[in-house]
């Protein structure tokens, strides 16, 4: 599956890179963020734009500027917010009469949500979260999710039930907390990146597959 890079203009900072991959009919769009420590042509980053295109869901994919240059450390919230909203629009202007989503990896779906809680990203109907970090590894709280009530729109969790990330009773209480407007679907045995031992007798291949599939079926059902 081929991707087309495309370059994101961030107001007053210097643009972006993006990928932008769309099947034939797309059903819908999404403007999907990078995690902390890789970028977004990391493999697990093309696996879901490709996934996500096999099942007629276009992705654009794009870099946080501190990636784009090259830096190892994160971008600060005001600098990954324009991004994300800056990536969100270039999605919408792609996305036709196709539906929009937007949301990302780790890093990249917490910079997002933060983004819609402060101000609402243009013509997003739903967000997507793979692997939301609720608190860093080892210091279990829930001190990253206040926000998540000021999002007023749809928000999915996919979420591997070991993930270190976010421990699983915490979490289930923070989207209970938000209501009808959350949804959590768990892979088991699954951690942050979505790899499974192979004791369970399933590949990450799968696991993903089974998430992807779920994520279509909600963005289908959500708005």
């Amino acid at each position: 599956m081929t991707a087309q890079p495309v370059t994101i203009a961030i107001p007053d900072a210097e643009p972006v890179s993006g990928l932008w991959q769309s099947p034939p009919n797309r059903r819908a769009v999404l403007s999907l963020a990078h995690g902390a420590g890789a970028g977004m042509t990391h493999k697990a980053m093309a696996a879901t734009a490709d996934g996500l295109e096999a099942r007629g869901v276009a992705t654009l994919r794009f870099q946080f500027p501190y990636m784009e240059k090259g830096g190892k450390r994160v971008d600060p919230p005001p600098v990954a917010h324009a991004a994300v909203h800056a990536a969100a629009a270039e999605a919408l202007r792609r996305a036709g009469d196709a539906p929009l989503f937007a949301g990302g990896r780790s890093f990249g779906g917490r910079m997002t949500s933060q983004a819609q809680a402060l101000q609402p990203l243009d013509g997003v109907r739903g967000l997507v979260f793979f692997a939301f970090p609720l608190h860093p590894a080892g210091k279990p709280s829930i001190d990253r999710a206040p926000h998540l009530s000021d999002v007023a729109i749809p928000m999915l969790f996919l979420q591997g039930t070991k993930d270190t990330l976010a421990e699983l009773d915490l979490l289930r209480g923070v989207v209970a907390s938000l209501g009808a407007r959350a949804t959590l679907e768990l892979a088991d045995d699954a951690d942050h990146s979505f790899h499974v031992p192979a004791k369970t007798g399933r590949k990450d291949a799968d696991v993903l597959a089974a998430l992807l599939d779920r994520a279509v079926s909600w963005m289908a059902a959500c708005c």
